[in-house]
């Protein structure tokens, strides 16, 4: 039987805090409503519980294991103004299966780390004279750019539009694949060849 308790609003816990906007690797950014105490098969737990506003979701996270399950605090401003320079890179797509790429996609994103969420967007992302993208890339380059947004959009404190803006800012900045083919440059200096 699981009973719930609330403790002090304010307390803070490995440096988290009520009302705190973190980051949880799996679902992007959320915000710290409230830390409770539970008691689970005899054993009190101290748990963050954890919403998710966009999704409509809550989370209950065991203080104990917030580092381990890799919830952090939003980047720095520093971090988020690479995050913006790595947008304005040449794309690097892998000679492998989609599959297995797509598999690494989604362990990138679902890191929690925005450089590597960042690199999924740069790597996906098609401007209007690229042929259009199938329904998994799309998927995943959505999920990607969500994730960016919402946190960019913490960040600076500016809404998600706003921060879409300064994400396809950076993207238009971008060496455009569809130019250089036409172009008739090699792709292979796009490419980062995998020693499997």
């Amino acid at each position: 039987m699981t009973t719930a308790k609330k403790t002090t609003p304010a307390a803070g816990r490995q440096g988290f805090k009520t009302g705190e906007a973190v980051v949880y690797p799996a679902h992007g950014v959320g915000r710290i409503t409230a830390i409770e105490e539970q008691e689970i098969a005899g054993y009190k737990l101290e748990l963050f519980v954890v919403s998710f506003e966009k999704d409509k979701m809550v989370l209950r996270v065991p203080t104990a294991k917030a580092n381990s399950v890799g919830m952090r605090k939003l980047a720095e401003p520093e971090l988020v103004k690479k995050a913006l320079d790595v947008l304005t890179g040449r794309a690097r797509v892998k000679r492998t299966m989609w599959s297995r790429r797509a598999q690494e996609y989604e362990a990138k994103i679902n890191s929690g780390d925005l450089i590597s969420v960042t690199e999924v967007v740069r790597d996906l992302y098609r401007s209007e004279a690229q042929p259009e993208q199938s329904y998994s890339e799309r998927q995943l380059y959505e999920a990607a750019l969500d994730r960016i947004v919402r946190e960019i959009s913490s960040v600076n404190k500016i809404t998600e539009t706003e921060a879409l803006k300064l994400i396809e800012q950076s993207l238009a900045k971008s060496p455009r694949r569809a130019k250089a083919d036409a172009e008739g440059e090699a792709e292979s200096d796009d490419v980062q060849e995998e020693a499997a």
